[in-house]
């Protein structure tokens, strides 16, 4: 028999919560790719894009379970396989890993940006569809082609927009603007896959509460790992000024050095003299 499925079992709370850790993860992981487009040394690029893509990564599958403990099929228990679940993961941060590599190793043009935001998109979706495949009921899922062809392309929209503006939105609210919109696009993609399941019990299974606090109890045990990440990254950005700032962390030139043109990186700024033929005298 067809189930009655729910994904909103806790109300707002579980949407609100997925939303605001997608917001985080995009956060996290454009001011980290930001920042790796600034620096020269391959070894400092490297470990910047490394924790853009594990806060990526992180925030997209986070987000996925935390509103995963909202789903609900009347009629049956639901339990979740550890090893696709744990896969899951791996999977989120191992296709950000490639999209954010690619941009900040070649660069922001139409064609890289295309390539990695599908690339990148489909690893998203992959992402969800592992973590769907982990979820155990008793009877049987299916899923509504269009509706899942749908979430794969607003994944792949979200990469690429994701990875976009990763290269250029330089500004702090600029990017936490990003990141809300970033976020929409990443929890929307997961409801809208979330649409395409049903669940045909076969009977013999029970929704009992004792089901629901193992479910959310595992839930919890899983998340936390990536939330632990989660915190490091945030950690990190906030004692590096400049990756907090951007550009706007840049101190303008003085405005008389502006006007002469003779500022210097030291920041010693030698006024034109009023005869150009009058020797130039230089500090000392």
């Amino acid at each position: 028999m067809a189930a009655t499925v729910t994904d909103f079992h806790y109300g707002a709370v579980t949407p609100v919560a997925a939303y605001l850790m997608a917001c985080l993860g995009s956060a996290l992981g454009l001011r980290c790719t930001v920042r790796s487009i600034r620096r020269e040394a391959r070894s400092k690029k490297n470990g910047w894009l490394s924790l853009a893509a594990v806060s990526l990564g992180c925030g997209i599958w986070t987000m996925h379970f935390i509103a995963m403990m909202g789903f609900r099929a009347n009629g049956s228990d639901i339990t979740y396989d550890t090893r696709l679940t744990v896969l899951s993961l791996v999977v989120a941060i191992a296709v950000t890993a490639v999209g954010v590599f690619l941009v900040g190793h070649l660069g922001s043009g139409a064609r890289i940006l295309a390539v990695a935001g599908v690339l990148m998109g489909l690893g998203v979706a992959a992402m969800h569809y592992i973590g769907m495949a982990a979820v155990q009921v008793h009877g049987s899922m299916h899923y509504d082609t269009v509706t899942v062809a749908l979430s794969v392309l607003i994944a792949v929209v979200a990469a690429t927009a994701a990875l976009w503006a990763a290269v250029t939105v330089r500004n702090l609210w600029s990017s936490l603007g990003a990141s809300l919109v970033m976020g929409v696009a990443v929890t929307g993609m997961h409801y809208t896959g979330m649409a395409a399941v049903s669940v045909h019990a076969d009977g013999m299974g029970t929704t009992s509460a004792q089901s629901s606090i193992d479910q959310l109890s595992f839930l919890l045990s899983m998340i936390a790992g990536p939330l632990v990440m989660l915190v490091v990254a945030a950690t990190i950005v906030m004692f590096d000024p400049d990756l907090v700032l951007g550009d706007d962390a840049r101190p303008a030139p003085r405005a008389d050095a502006v006007r002469r043109g003779t500022g210097t990186a030291a920041g010693l700024y030698d006024p034109l003299p009023a005869d150009v033929n009058t020797p130039v005298r230089h500090r000392r």
